[in-house]
């Protein structure tokens, strides 16, 4: 498996795909900058006069609904749309789902266009699987990655996709998938908008690696050792960053596969 996921590191390298994003205004730095690291090439657009051409022309999308207005709700349904109607890859991050009405309201409707991957902690997963036993704080999770197994199963099931339910334990899970990643450390949870980061970062790969499991666990994984190693390197949050960015664009295979934890 580590050589599969090494091989399509490598591809996003080589292949440098053009990916579409619509994300937030607390995270569009730094997931432009994590999509450059790891080889790809961003674009970030919501104008409705061009968010669908823009959607045409780009290898994938990513919708990350963190900072949401009306103005951008629409763009997300177009590109959504348009990604659907082309059978184009594209990636849903909930951010904050069960929070407010509206926002559930968003996911529903951007949910009908069937995203090909949806990433987020394990209170926004059992918040789209209907499951109120947990609330969201925020953006963060108030339940460990497990306890949003049962729910991510469900979502998968009906919406035909993948679920990454991100924390301590990354947990990929599809109709006939369950995937564990142990990777990461805990200084992570302390930069803002990492998490949004590794959806754009699932969204690269997604776009040239055809199985999507295994494009999928290979972004989890690359984004969760590289986390790990910068780590090690960091004296806080902001240092992080900067040896984050570092490590997604200059890790080799031997650190990658020596440090993996995956089962």
């Amino acid at each position: 498996m580590e050589k599969n996921l090494w091989t399509h590191i490598e591809t996003v390298r080589t292949q440098s795909p053009l990916v579409h994003n619509i994300t937030n205004f607390v995270v569009m730095n730094n997931t432009a900058n994590a999509l450059l690291a790891v080889g790809a090439s961003p674009i970030m657009a919501h104008a409705h006069s061009e968010v669908q051409d823009m959607t045409s022309i780009c290898q994938s999308l990513v919708i990350n609904i963190g900072t949401l207005d009306e103005y951008w709700v629409k763009s997300m349904l177009l590109a959504a749309e348009k990604a659907h109607q082309l059978n184009k890859p594209w990636i849903l991050d909930p951010v904050g789902a069960g929070a407010t009405a509206y926002r559930n309201y968003t996911i529903s409707s951007l949910l009908g266009y069937k995203p090909t991957v949806i990433r987020g902690n394990a209170s926004e997963i059992m918040a789209l699987a209907k499951d109120n036993a947990t609330p969201t704080k925020g953006v963060d999770s108030t339940a460990e990655s497990n306890e949003a197994i049962v729910a991510a199963k469900m979502i998968a099931d009906e919406y035909e996709t993948l679920v990454c339910i991100s924390g301590k334990t990354d947990i990929i899970v599809g109709k006939d998938t369950l995937i564990y990643l142990d990777n990461g450390d805990a200084l992570m949870t302390k930069v803002t908008g990492l998490g949004c980061s590794s959806t754009a970062v699932i969204g690269a790969f997604i776009a040239v690696i055809q199985n999507t499991v295994e494009a999928l666990a290979a972004a989890m994984a690359l984004f969760g050792v590289a986390g790990e190693l910068a780590a090690r390197k960091s004296a806080g949050p902001g240092s992080l960053q900067l040896q984050l960015l570092d490590k997604l664009h200059n890790i080799n295979e031997e650190e990658f596969c020596q440090t993996l934890k995956i089962s």
